[in-house]
């Protein structure tokens, strides 16, 4: 099995471990509406969507040491599709008409893409100079679009997938480093780039949470579009990462990326609003709903825990 076929395989199965996380702790966390939270952790049905949430975790760094950036981050978005027949299947309800227009979308937009990203396993990583580069250019980035002003939902949301996408191409470095390369576990650019990923990651946590204040459909759609274009930009222009095909396949793979962004937005158009009281604004039977659900954590639709006008929501899948 090549590195791409690997890396691809693991990004399924990720996106699968997401969504179904997502899945059980959305159905979990509307179950458990004005219980508390201790009622919620001392069940074991919690803690298994915890552990397959921690799994597609470590199956999205896996894809990461075997696929580029370039392939593996527009994959995440399949964590929309496969939420769309498991948030059914639990619901116990078809797959409406623009579901199936969203997932039909973004799998032949995915497709595309795979094409032409595919290569060989990744074996640069970016230096302690070039990592702190990528940082400070993004911390800069995200302060400009953090500032207060007109549509903080959208802006913050951008913040968030270009923190989380940052994150996930540092995540590469850590991994490729402490693996291919033989530098150890405690080595000077493991340690510095590891620490930038912790703060990023928590980053985009804190940023996505404010995104969804006005609305869950349009952050969502531009949180999962945002994160690629990061990761993307990072392995094109430092970790020397090419498209197959030359120009013909720099085309493929921008229609490839426009018909996969159409997708997305049809899947997160119709997302439920959070002003509504939280009991009723959570859809059980909405694929994005059960996603927001591993954005935030169960305890992000809780009654007892927000108030009726949340102020938070996504963690990326690194």
């Amino acid at each position: 099995m090549n590195a791409t076929v690997t890396a691809v395989v693991l990004s399924l199965f990720s996106a699968v471990a997401y969504a179904a996380a997502a899945v059980a702790q959305e159905r979990l966390a509307a179950r458990s509406a004005g219980s508390g939270t201790l009622r919620l952790l001392a069940g074991g049905a919690w803690w298994w969507s915890v552990m397959l949430n921690a799994s597609a975790a470590l199956l999205h760094v896996a894809a990461l040491k075997y696929g580029t950036l370039t392939l593996v981050q527009p994959l995440g978005a399949l964590t929309l599709v496969a939420a769309v027949p498991l948030g059914a299947r639990m619901a116990g309800r078809r797959v409406s008409a623009v579901e199936w227009r969203g997932t039909a979308l973004t799998l032949i937009g995915l497709a595309a893409v795979l094409v032409t990203a595919s290569g060989p396993a990744p074996d640069d990583v970016l230096s302690v100079p070039e990592a702190l580069a990528v940082a400070g250019t993004t911390a800069v980035l995200i302060g400009g679009l953090s500032r207060p002003g007109a549509r903080p939902g959208l802006r913050h949301a951008t913040a968030s997938g270009f923190a989380s996408g940052v994150a996930s191409a540092l995540t590469q470095t850590v991994t490729v480093a402490a693996t291919d390369r033989s530098d150890s576990l405690l080595s000077a650019q493991v340690i510095v780039v590891a620490l930038l990923v912790a703060a990023f990651a928590a980053g985009g946590l804190l940023l996505s949470q404010t995104a969804y204040q006005g609305g869950l459909g349009a952050p969502l759609a531009v949180v999962t579009l945002a994160n690629p274009v990061a990761a993307v930009v990072i392995g094109l222009s430092l970790l020397g990462e090419r498209l197959q095909g030359g120009a013909a396949g720099m085309l493929l793979a921008l229609a490839g990326a426009g018909i996969a962004a159409w997708g997305v937005v049809t899947l997160s158009r119709s997302a439920p609003e959070p002003a509504a009281p939280v009991h009723d604004a959570v859809d059980d039977d909405h694929p994005v709903a059960a996603v927001l659900a591993l954005e935030t954590g169960p305890a992000a639709y809780e009654p007892s825990l927000v108030p009726k006008q949340p102020n938070s929501g996504h963690l990326t899948t690194l």
